[in-house]
């Protein structure tokens, strides 16, 4: 169970990058923390640094893309740590190669997991909110839901639609005057492991575009 006074919160994409930084940062200011990906590795790394920090951490393996999957870890969530206080949408997943070279699988999954991920989420925890009447969704996004750039075509096509999907709740929230909140952090170049870990078929090693910064930056922009 949640410890008193404590908030909850739960950051998907916590293996690593934005999201495991996020989940130290805000472990680091007191808060429980669920942790959601798919690596189990990565997410006890995450889970060590998080209690380091001082914070609890729960790890919840999840593929974001599944949307039954994603209502499983809501309510394990919730089970298991108390009433979720805020969800930071962060997984995501890419592929760096020019369009032609791109196949409609790969599309699909970059868009599940980098669009409809975060979209599954917000369906499973924003009714809970809702009837409490409080709580905070939030979705890290990137510079490029405004400005699409070569061999990322699957990529800035999730961050636009993200962009669209956010803008679309939060005016029918302001319209029914609802205590529960969503907001966009749109991040730009950040030092991830991501550069590593999605599939390239460029001739050589992906980089972001400068300026570039760490993932600790990105996290207290989010917390």
């Amino acid at each position: 169970m949640s410890r008193t006074g404590h908030r909850v919160v739960a950051v998907t994409g916590a293996s690593g990058g934005i999201g495991r930084a996020t989940a130290i940062e805000l472990a680091r200011r007191g808060a429980d923390v669920a942790l959601i990906a798919r690596g189990e590795a990565g997410l006890a790394g995450a889970a060590r640094e998080v209690e380091q920090a001082g914070g609890h951490a729960l790890t919840v393996p999840t593929d974001v893309a599944d949307p039954d999957a994603v209502r499983a870890a809501v309510e394990r969530v919730e089970r298991e740590l108390g009433p979720i206080d805020v969800w930071v949408n962060v997984a995501f997943t890419s592929v760096f190669a020019p369009f032609e070279e791109i196949s409609p699988e790969e599309y699909r999954r970059v868009t599940e997991v980098s669009y409809l991920g975060y979209v599954y989420a917000t369906m499973a925890v924003l009714p809970l909110m809702k009837q409490r009447g409080r709580g905070t969704i939030v979705h890290v996004g990137s510079a490029l839901a405004y400005r699409g750039i070569p061999l990322q075509t699957a990529y800035c096509g999730s961050k636009h639609a993200l962009q669209g999907f956010h803008e679309a709740l939060r005016c029918e929230l302001l319209h029914e005057k609802s205590p529960v909140h969503v907001t966009m952090v749109q991040m730009p170049a950040v030092n991830t492991p991501q550069f590593s870990w999605v599939l390239s078929r460029l001739p050589k090693h992906a980089q972001p575009v400068p300026p570039i910064y760490q993932p600790e930056v990105a996290a207290r922009a989010v917390a």
